[in-house]
């Protein structure tokens, strides 16, 4: 067989897809990286964040709840926005906006200024986020996505790896006397080269006709929403006053009422057969239940390590890396062999791994006390992190396997929006609690505590998962 000619191979080059596909995969992953970044390493910084700028103990919940809550919320309405304006547009909005407010949350100065500009961070996340599928799906012929996107879980992986540990040094190098704020600042220049690039290489993406955005649905889901982490995060230090539970019940008639408006709507924010899924509704619960407990342990964890034990913020986070390296060891293991292979079952493995590893940290604080090391710890995160990675692969792909072709999308945006949501409501629930146990009980006791409350979390989603779908759908990932 003769080789392509010069001008046979640029055509057959062009029939594969978008011209400048490849850059287009770079930006996207770099997207992903900084919401990454964002979401994770400010649990490093919330201590040095405090000392700085003051506040109280409610205000490390809020520099991770203030991102997670306005990016769940805004998760739910972008995607069906992006269909409306283009995701082209709205992923460069999206990039901008989360580069200025990064920015403004480096020279935040005071507290309740830096929640204000991480409500924005989080909000110009969920901007940007959902296009960048849609676009890479877009760019990438059918029969080459699953080649692309071979590059994107090991660059996530070691951006989960790395990311404490570059956040604990830049926080104690102190550069130029920025601090903790550095962690925000970083985003610049990579969100300046990205929005660049993205005006110059991303692909218009064919709007889809006949959509609307439901607005009165979408500020009775953000308006429940922000009625029930509220109260959750400020009510015990203000002795749970009376309208703290007036919030939490109009937050309740807000759900009602937004469930309402959904079957009444002709463009609903959540496509409505979702709900008539068992297998997906019980998805929902499962991701409730399993990323209240992880992303509040998560919390705990950092705040035992850094003000219980006294570690420097470069010291917390080298400590924090065997739980991320357990997390991408876990995740690859999944996704590669062990999730094809058994489906469901993986999830249940999993918690069990992961249960021992929260009775192993259990287990080793009871142990070894205030006198821990990393050393000491390291092994009891790695179990923890490695059960919490298998489950991370196959998840969605099991959430999603009895749903429509239809469907999948906007069950995906779902479950997205549902992980955010419930990582921002354990940072509330879990943060709370501890913060009640900690004065009477200690940093031992509380945190051994907060350990056994999340072996219930996970209890909870071992059992729902027998509701799941036994197989994953095959291309989920892609939909």
């Amino acid at each position: 067989m003769s080789a392509l000619t010069p001008a046979a191979a640029e055509t057959d080059a062009a029939s594969r897809g978008y011209q400048y596909r490849w850059m287009v995969m770079a930006v996207v992953i770099a997207a992903d990286v900084m919401d990454l970044l964002d979401a994770t390493i400010a649990n490093l910084a919330g201590p040095s964040i405090r000392a700085d700028l003051g506040g109280s103990q409610s205000t490390l919940q809020w520099v991770l709840a203030a991102y997670t809550l306005s990016f769940a919320v805004g998760l739910v309405v972008s995607a069906r926005a992006g269909d409306l304006v283009g995701r082209r547009q709205m992923f460069i909005v999206g990039m901008a906006g989360f580069t200025i407010a990064s920015l403004l949350s480096g020279l935040a100065p005071t507290a309740g200024a830096l929640i204000g500009f991480r409500v924005l961070q989080g909000l110009f996340g969920a901007v940007m986020i959902p296009q960048g599928l849609a676009m890479v799906k877009q760019s990438f012929h059918p029969d080459d996505l699953q080649k692309a996107f071979i590059p994107f879980g090991p660059i996530m992986g070691l951006a989960a790896v790395l990311g404490p540990i570059l956040a604990g040094f830049l926080i104690d190098a102190d550069l130029f006397g920025s601090g903790w704020r550095l962690i925000f600042l970083i985003n610049i220049p990579v969100g300046v080269v990205g929005t660049a690039l993205s005006v110059k290489y991303l692909p218009q993406v064919p709007r889809v006709r006949g959509q609307k955005l439901d607005v009165l649905g979408s500020l009775l889901l953000a308006g429940a929403s922000a009625l029930l982490i509220y109260p959750l995060v400020q009510g015990r230090e203000h002795g749970w006053p009376a309208w703290c539970f007036l919030m939490m019940a109009t937050a309740a008639v807000l759900l009602a009422a937004f469930v309402v408006s959904e079957r009444r709507s002709s463009h609903p924010v959540i496509e409505r057969s979702l709900f008539g899924n068992r297998g997906f509704v019980a998805g929902v619960v499962f991701l409730a239940s399993f990323f209240v407990a992880m992303n509040g342990v998560m919390l705990i964890v950092n705040l035992f390590i850094q003000l219980g034990l006294g570690f420097t913020p470069m010291h917390t986070g080298v400590a924090m890396t065997p739980l991320a390296l357990g997390l991408a060891v876990g995740a690859a293991s999944s996704g590669a062999a062990l999730g094809p292979k058994f489906g469901r079952k993986v999830l249940h493995g999993g918690l069990l791994v992961i249960g021992l590893g929260m009775l192993g940290l259990w287990w080793t604080i009871d142990r070894v006390g205030m006198s821990a090391s990393g050393w000491d710890l390291a092994p009891a995160l790695f179990v923890t992190g490695l059960g919490s990675g298998a489950i991370f692969a196959p998840l969605f792909d099991i959430i999603l396997a009895d749903l429509g072709d239809q469907e999948v999308g906007t069950g995906s945006g779902v479950l997205n929006a549902a992980q955010q949501f419930s990582g921002a409501l354990g940072v509330a629930i879990i943060g709370t609690v501890f913060f009640q146990w900690l004065p009477d009980h200690g940093w031992v006791e509380a945190t051994k505590g907060i350990a056994l409350v999340s072996i219930g979390c996970y209890a909870v989603s071992f059992l729902v998962a027998f509701l799941l779908p036994k197989r994953a759908r095959e291309g989920a990932e892609l939909a």
